[in-house]
């Protein structure tokens, strides 16, 4: 079976939708408060379920809801229901990312009207376990998938006590598409340290002003974040419910903002906003020559710069420390139980099942174009032998593997992650948009979010 880039023809789902699908658009979730009810009928208890018990549940009559923004994963779902025959599964599209997640929040506040499982981006789980809203599926055995999936991923949904929060789906490690036409003609190496990156968009800006070796979209916070977790950063680390050390200010970030600051404000770099008209139609037409983006990036330009087909290759992302090869992550989602659901034991081998079964952890890949999250994808020879034309043969998903291999463990996200992104907009983004000081920009997103964090009654610590 061959991966997803088995032609450079594009996908059928829409750029937006696209990239809803892979949890790629949206860095933002509306959780504005601690506050709110998950509810409790479900539960969550240390005490496994025996598998008498889950073998019952799965031939009782059931049927469950499952909000989810992927398209046709009727697909994948069929599959579970044939192996369960007496559990139906109903698939709603409550919205893409952030609209969902302001639904999902409503119906728990209302106490009616949640899902028995949610799609959930990786970032957006912080937002829903501060509010108790998610069951804890290690007594369902989650914790034995453990091994199944990419390590790093597993770090993202598990609890600081051990809480099994969700299963990962799919991912997006950080790597640098570029057009090898532009680099042959200007002479330019493929860079593979930031100091390079530098000297290479000096360089090419000054033999082409109308070409930048990159854009980095001052509306674009995910990106930031997945560059601030290759550099090393721990912009938020949480301790308990109510406790929160921010450091988005600190030595890694000031490093960042003063690299990408000045780079910005010596013009060598785009700026623009991503996802819209004039970037599509800038990537088009050859402004910019590289683009630092998911694992899902590849068969997105695909579908959407199609004037460039066989003119774009892959390699990691340049590293601050050669000899200490790091990734960020940017993008990728994952199924949760909602805490509210009647039926706990079906919702919770229904999320098992859809991430980890070998047929539909396939089917995500070469269907709906989803990155692997699980081991066994990301080691199948066939699917790091896919050669597609639009990258001149080269094996992407190989490149995309080893870079997944690198990708820091112990990120964490905040727990009002919408503030941080509006905040990071208003801000970083401004300072790099208007060509002004991003490093004391920093300093404005750091104190903005502490004191958003205290309002709603968090202990935070930096800053």
């Amino acid at each position: 079976m061959s991966g997803p880039f088995a032609s450079p023809s594009p996908s059928p789902l829409t750029r937006r939708g696209f990239l809803a699908a892979t949890g790629a658009l949206s860095l933002a979730a509306t959780l504005t408060a601690c506050g709110g009810d998950g509810g409790s009928t479900g539960g969550s208890s240390a005490k496994a379920v025996s598998q008498a018990d889950i073998d019952k549940a799965m031939k009782t009559p059931t049927e469950l809801t499952f909000w989810t923004w992927v398209p046709n994963i009727d697909k994948e779902v069929a599959l579970f229901e044939k192996k369960y025959p007496a559990v139906k599964v109903k698939v709603v599209n409550a919205g893409q990312g952030t609209p969902q997640y302001t639904k999902l929040r409503t119906a728990l506040k209302a106490g009616s009207g949640a899902p028995d499982m949610v799609q959930l981006e990786f970032q957006a789980i912080p937002t829903f376990t501060v509010t108790d809203s998610l069951l804890d599926l290690r007594p369902y055995g989650a914790a034995k998938l453990k091994s199944t999936f990419v390590d790093w991923t597993w770090g993202q949904v598990s609890g600081s006590g051990g809480e099994v929060w969700a299963i990962p789906q799919d991912t997006g490690p950080m790597g640098m598409l570029y057009r090898k036409d532009i680099f042959d003609k200007h002479g330019i190496e493929v860079p593979t340290t930031w100091d390079e990156f530098a000297a290479a968009a000096r360089k090419l800006h000054k033999a082409d002003p109308d070409v930048y070796l990159t854009n980095l979209a001052a509306n674009q916070p995910a990106a930031w974040h997945g560059l601030l977790w290759q550099a090393g950063g721990k912009p938020y680390v949480t301790s308990g419910r109510s406790d929160i050390t921010v450091s988005v200010d600190d030595a890694v970030s000031r490093k960042l903002g003063d690299y990408w600051g000045a780079l910005a404000k010596e013009g060598v770099i785009g700026v623009e906003p991503d996802f819209t008209d004039g970037w599509y139609a800038a990537l088009n037409k050859g402004k910019y020559a590289t683009w630092l983006t998911g694992a899902w990036g590849p068969a997105f330009l695909s579908g959407s710069a199609k004037a460039t087909a066989g003119k774009w290759r892959v390699a990691p992302l340049p590293q601050w420390d050669a000899a200490k090869p790091s990734a960020g992550n940017w993008g990728g989602s994952t199924t949760a139980v909602v805490r509210s659901t009647k039926n706990p034991v079906a919702a919770a081998v229904f999320a098992q099942f859809l991430n980890s079964d070998p047929a539909s952890a396939r089917m995500f890949a070469t269907e709906q174009f989803f990155f692997p999250a699980t081991k066994a994808l990301l080691a199948d020879s066939s699917f790091l032998g896919d050669a597609p034309a639009f990258y001149g043969g080269q094996k992407v998903n190989k490149v995309f593997a080893e870079i997944s291999t690198e990708v820091d463990p112990s990120f964490q996200w905040p727990p009002f992650l919408d503030r941080v992104a509006t905040d990071w907009t208003e801000t970083v983004g401004k300072s790099l948009a208007d060509k002004s000081d991003t490093v004391r920009a920093l300093g404005s997103w750091q104190s903005r979010i502490t004191t958003f964090a205290k309002s709603q009654g968090f202990t935070v610590k930096g800053g």
